[in-house]
């Protein structure tokens, strides 16, 4: 394998053992050591690629947010065909190792300055690119009076419902949900 292809390959394997780490032992439990180990690399390697511990966890949230965002875009090439579909893949951003990841960046960030700013501007970036996926996928004309607000509320309630998903496994309060959400933006929308 080509020098560039395994430098590719190993960086790949970082960001998603960096997310898994995040996820399941918080910030404090997951160091650059314990994510090069996860990912099978030597510390120097990692840190040849990321150079700083916020480097490579906001990277990491931000590589993984990427793909999840191309992956939901490919589940529906031609759009909302069914808003129910769309609305439940919106959903799933919040309730997964992704989200619990990028809470647990948040939580760090709250405490930490250095990390702040980077997190503060990653998570607007996101939220920008996440809402713009909603609006296409949605099919939603934000020139309507309330229906920037009812996609943002949409994307709103799945953080909460992601929150709520933390503690105890609320998968069937949130398939009542997710109906009563597709049936209010089926009215918005329409």
């Amino acid at each position: 394998m080509p020098k560039q292809d395994r430098s590719r390959a190993t960086r790949q394997r970082l960001l998603q053992a960096a997310v898994c780490c995040l996820a399941e032992h918080g910030w404090a439990g997951s160091t650059v050591s314990v994510v090069a180990e996860r990912a099978g690399v030597s510390r120097g390697a990692a840190q040849h690629h990321f150079p700083t511990r916020e480097d490579l966890f906001t990277a990491a949230v931000e590589y993984v947010a990427e793909q999840r965002s191309t992956a939901i875009r490919a589940l529906f090439p031609q759009g909302a065909g069914d808003r129910r579909a769309v609305v439940a893949a919106l959903v799933d951003l919040y309730t997964g190792p992704l989200f619990r990841a990028a809470l647990q960046l948040w939580v760090a960030a709250s405490n930490e300055e250095q990390l702040r700013s980077r997190v503060t501007e990653l998570e607007a970036r996101l939220g920008r690119e996440t809402h713009r996926m909603a609006v296409d996928l949605l099919g939603a004309d934000e020139s309507r009076p309330g229906v920037r607000e009812t996609v943002q509320g949409l994307l709103d309630m799945a953080r909460g419902l992601g929150l709520a998903n933390l503690l105890t496994d609320d998968a069937a309060r949130r398939k009542s949900v997710l109906d009563q959400w597709a049936r209010i933006l089926d009215g918005t929308l329409s």
